[in-house]
């Protein structure tokens, strides 16, 4: 690394890192579940010519634009970070040499044939004065081809690991713009591009992967100055922020809530200041997951099963054995945790003999499990049936997998402003029952749903 770091980028590393490696290797965590068939799935930057003449939905590019105020002469530290793949085939020994298996045991261990990941940063500092004449730098991602023999107990070889990587190069292209109408203000542009050779047309997505930046994001830092988010631009900057083409990713402002010195240009879409909860052991490299309930499936899976995942891939196996060794205490942690917001008396949370004024209990009159509201005609109250329409107003892409499912309605809840909540459960859901047992449910306002007659 160039430089000392500040804590704020130390602590967006630990956010970035979950942008690394979020859908890496999904539950049940082996090679051999459907689920991980199809991986790579954000960031991906394929091979120039390959993706311009794949008919899937590839890209071999991704642009940057955010807004920086400077405030003394100074520099950017900008970090490029990406997973190369990495291939693991496993060969069984034999007669006239070794062929490719789907694994081979040795004593009381498996090895899997399974495409592993490394992990590349390439970090530099630009000074902001010169930035505004354009920079180039490149990106070589090292070819590799490496075996390791697999030994019975016995010292006999039975097998052997081949690794290999193939070579990837392209370009980081960094320019800026001082804007016209408030010269105190940069326009940031930073384009990553994936200039690989690649001369076979008839290739698939699997040989483009080997070639390709995957889960490509970027960290972007200053202490010459702050960013101005993107989300929520004062008003004076709005026009200018929402100007700002960003392809293939999104600047989010990351760190401590209120600093404006770092930015995490992510493949995923992301809110300001994302955290990972403190109470989250470690990555379980699914993010749409509840930690709590990916690790009691965990702990739940077979001998035979946790052996399997164990094989496929090292950060698997991290996995099943800090579940395993997870004592009751973190478990219980797991279960949520209420925060509570400093109040305008400067107490930042409730006597113990204080009833908080968000819980039910604090109004006699509100009783969320018997409350009923009137939509459009029909009472709708806890057990009623009701279908998803999801508002225009929601902002998560998640809810687009929502629209026209059917849910039941679990409580009826009133917020500090009079308005009404539905909590609710998708019918179809097989996890519905865990979600009622934990009190976790989907949310949504008497105009989101349409209340559907009980079947008879």
């Amino acid at each position: 690394m160039i430089g000392s770091e500040t804590a704020a980028l130390q602590a967006a590393r630990k956010v970035a890192d979950a942008v690394l490696y979020e859908g890496y290797l999904l539950y049940p965590y082996r090679a051999s579940s459907q689920k991980n068939q199809m991986r790579w799935q954000f960031g991906v930057l394929m091979p120039q010519d390959h993706a311009r003449a794949s008919s899937e939905a590839e890209t071999w590019f991704s642009q940057t634009e955010c807004l920086m105020e400077p405030r003394k002469p100074g520099v950017i530290r900008v970090s490029f970070r990406c997973l190369q793949l990495q291939e693991r085939v496993i060969e069984k020994a034999g007669d006239e040499g070794f062929e490719p298996v789907d694994s081979v045991t040795a004593g009381d261990r498996t090895y899997v044939t399974w495409d592993e990941a490394v992990e590349h940063e390439q970090e530099f500092l630009l000074s902001i004065d010169e930035l505004t004449d354009g920079i180039v730098t490149s990106i070589e991602l090292a070819e590799t081809f490496e075996t390791e023999e697999i030994r019975d107990p016995a010292a006999e070889l039975v097998g052997r690991i081949v690794r290999r990587r193939w070579p990837v190069s392209g370009v980081i292209r960094v320019t800026a713009e001082r804007l016209e109408a408030a010269s105190e203000v940069l326009k940031l542009r930073i384009r990553v591009e994936n200039l690989t050779a690649w001369a076979d047309p008839s290739a698939g997505r699997g040989e483009a992967l080997k070639r390709s930046l995957i889960a490509a994001h970027l960290l972007i830092s200053t202490e010459a100055g702050r960013f101005i988010s993107l989300l929520e631009p004062p008003q004076w900057i709005k026009s200018f922020a929402e100007s700002c083409e960003n392809v293939h990713t999104w600047p989010v402002l990351i760190g401590d809530d209120g600093r404006r010195d770092t930015m995490l240009s992510s493949p995923i879409i992301l809110y300001d200041f994302p955290q990972v909860a403190p109470e989250s052991p470690g990555d379980l490299f699914d993010a749409t997951e509840i930690d709590e309930i990916l690790s009691l499936r965990t702990a739940a899976m077979t001998d035979e099963e946790k052996s399997e995942a164990r094989a496929t891939d090292e950060r698997a196996a991290a996995i099943i054995d800090r579940t395993d060794a997870m004592p009751p205490e973190i478990m219980e942690r797991l279960h949520g945790t209420i925060r509570y917001v400093r109040d305008a008396t400067g107490k930042s949370e409730p006597s113990p003999d204080e009833v908080p004024w968000w819980d039910p209990g604090a109004d006699s009159s509100v009783s969320p499990e018997t409350d009923s509201i009137d939509i459009d005609g029909v009472p709708v109250s806890k057990g009623s049936r009701v279908r998803l329409r999801p508002g225009s107003r929601r902002t998560d892409a998640q809810d687009l997998f929502l629209m026209s499912r059917t849910a039941r309605v679990e409580a009826v809840f009133f917020d500090v402003e009079g308005n009404n909540h539905l909590a609710v459960t998708l019918e179809d859901d097989p996890a519905a029952e865990l979600h009622q047992w934990h009190g976790r449910f989907l949310y949504f306002a008497p105009d989101e749903v349409e209340p559907l007659e009980e079947l008879r």
